[in-house]
């Protein structure tokens, strides 16, 4: 991922997690962490440093409940967050529509035939609006989260489900999720050398030209 995605994406995770907290006070990290997609060490790691800048503190409530306020300096960088959501997503768009394209050209210039997404969102969209700018087909499509729903025409199986119909390429297709996609498909045997993402290191590889 270039410096630029990762500024955009991390500029963009505060502005959740500062509208979040401005929504709704009695947010435990777990549950900020569940309503963003994010792993909960990620939102511990996110919340310390938004402490740490003065624009979130810590409120005690009844029960031993613990909650996030915003605090004045925070209720402004949050507007100003705001502002720069709208360019985020611009930018988002354009950055990864050039990444999923470079990609697939990348596998169908290696003879790869077709590909099985893993992670759908926004971004997931945009691979597969990338996607059909090539002659490589969409396979199958997986989430866990979201097992059962229709992307595109097309069922969305969960990751057993999906793995279990066929072993070509995987791209991840989820810029949030992308590091726990990963973590999931290698927990399940899955040959690292068989999942993709958008302007990541891996290359397609000539294993996967024939019949794929």
């Amino acid at each position: 991922m270039s410096d630029t995605q990762e500024k955009s994406r991390d500029s963009y995770r505060s502005f959740q997690l500062l509208n979040e907290i401005a929504a709704d006070e009695l947010l435990s990290q777990r549950e900020l962490a569940r309503r963003l997609g994010m792993a909960l060490g990620l939102v511990n790691s996110y919340l310390k440093n938004l402490a740490a800048k003065g624009y979130v503190r810590i409120r005690a409530f009844p029960r031993n409940r613990y909650g996030y306020l915003l605090t004045p300096k925070g209720i402004v960088e949050k507007s100003r967050l705001a502002y720069q959501h709208v360019s985020h997503f611009t930018n988002l768009y354009r950055l990864a529509r050039q990444d999923f394209l470079a990609l697939f050209r990348s596998l169908e210039a290696s003879g790869v035939r077709a590909v099985s997404f893993c992670g759908i969102d926004e971004t997931a969209e945009i691979a597969y609006l990338s996607l059909a700018e090539t002659l490589v087909r969409l396979d199958e499509v997986m989430d866990a989260g979201k097992a059962g729903k229709v992307f595109f025409g097309r069922p969305v199986a969960t990751l057993d489900e999906g793995l279990g119909n066929g072993d070509g390429c995987i791209v991840i297709t989820s810029l949030k999720m992308q590091g726990e996609i990963m973590g999931e498909l290698l927990r399940r045997g899955v040959d690292r050398n068989r999942i993709f993402c958008a302007g990541g290191e891996q290359s397609a590889l000539p294993g996967f030209a024939e019949g794929v």
